[in-house]
């Protein structure tokens, strides 16, 4: 099937053509084992559970949510570092969900990571020139030493480290300059498509914003597609083209990053939104604070009808019966709650 005839939903509202992934139903439940030899599934944590999205080429959708909502999960499942529990992965028009691991391989040179931790996703044993060319040598990119060594030249040189560092081991870098690293061996391989799995969130405030202007610079420059998932939002914001908000192994909202900001609609966003310090003190006295009651349910056993409803300030007594399926409430706005206006009938 190609990428013409990939079905349309409504979180679909880019043509085909300048679709470069597109998630349906995408589901990741893993196991809860009981016994000592045999061992039987006896309940499943829905890390992700039932996420509708598509990246546009060239854009960079920004993915945010608490701790523990499916976010990295969502990515993992995208690159097929897991094998999804169910649903549709269309990747430049190509279905992988279920695809076999020998089908995979070749897809692997269109889709790369960059992890969130630099201190424990580099093999310490290797130096930074074999790190950034391994994925060289394992697709086969280069036809001698000498390639190889002038292309890690290239590519340090381009994420701004000195050529000469490439015999260095990972801990004689910073933990900026690792990330760099991180990022050189993502791009060593030519990708299509690049998940950022909060690549700044272990770092000093003062080296995520030099990541966040290379990881821009690279993509002006590369023609790359980023989902970039990260908690804080302000850098999101600054970053994103759309932002997707998770809640529970769901996606609540879907929007441009200014009417994200400027125009939540979904319940929980504008509560995340609200807990985002303001710099002048006298607009930040002024602003509504939402206050959400409880707990993160377990996704061991989320709530019945919307995820959210034990926490939502305008729950009635539908939520708890009914699960939102995600709606265009505006143009190019997507949410997933029954009381937002524009949300129409159930």
């Amino acid at each position: 099937m190609t990428t013409a005839e990939m079905p349309q939903t409504a979180a679909t509202s880019s043509s085909a053509q300048d679709t470069i992934l597109d998630v349906r139903g995408l589901k990741m439940h893993f196991p809860v084992t009981s016994g000592i030899l045999f061992q039987r599934a006896v309940a499943y944590i829905k890390a992700v559970d039932g996420v509708d999205f598509t990246v546009r080429r060239g854009e960079t959708l920004g993915m945010v949510g608490e701790s523990g909502c499916g976010k990295t999960t969502t990515g993992r499942c995208i690159l097929r570092l897991y094998r999804p529990t169910d649903g549709q992965i269309w990747f430049n028009g190509v279905e992988i969900a279920q695809a076999k691991t020998s089908q995979m391989r070749a897809m692997r040179r269109q889709m790369q990571i960059i992890f969130q931790d630099p201190y424990s996703s580099l093999n310490p044993r290797m130096t930074a020139g074999n790190i950034i060319g391994e994925p060289l040598a394992v697709h086969g990119l280069v036809n001698n030493k000498r390639e190889y060594r002038e292309r890690v030249a290239e590519l340090l040189n381009n994420v701004g480290l000195n050529p000469y560092m490439a015999d260095r081991f990972p801990h004689e870098f910073s933990g900026g300059q690792r990330q760099r690293i991180g990022v050189a061996r993502a791009l060593s391989v030519d990708p299509d498509f690049i998940v950022c799995d909060e690549p700044v969130s272990a770092l000093d405030v003062s080296i995520q914003a030099q990541i966040i202007n290379l990881l821009e610079d690279l993509q002006e420059r590369y023609d790359l597609t980023y989902l970039f998932i990260a908690h804080d939002l302000s850098v999101v914001r600054h970053i994103s083209d759309r932002v997707a908000v998770m809640y529970l192994g769901k996606i609540v909202e879907v929007a441009d990053r200014n009417a994200i900001y400027e125009n939540p609609q979904h319940p929980y966003t504008r509560a995340l939104l609200s807990a985002v310090p303001i710099p002048d003190p006298v607009l930040d006295a002024q602003r509504e604070r939402i206050i959400l009651s409880g707990e993160v349910p377990s996704p061991l056993n989320p709530p019945s009808g919307c995820v959210f409803h034990p926490r939502c300030p305008i729950a009635t007594d539908d939520c708890s019966r009914i699960a939102p399926e995600a709606r265009e409430v505006m143009p190019d706005h997507i949410a997933a709650c029954i009381n937002v206006p524009g949300y129409g009938p159930y």
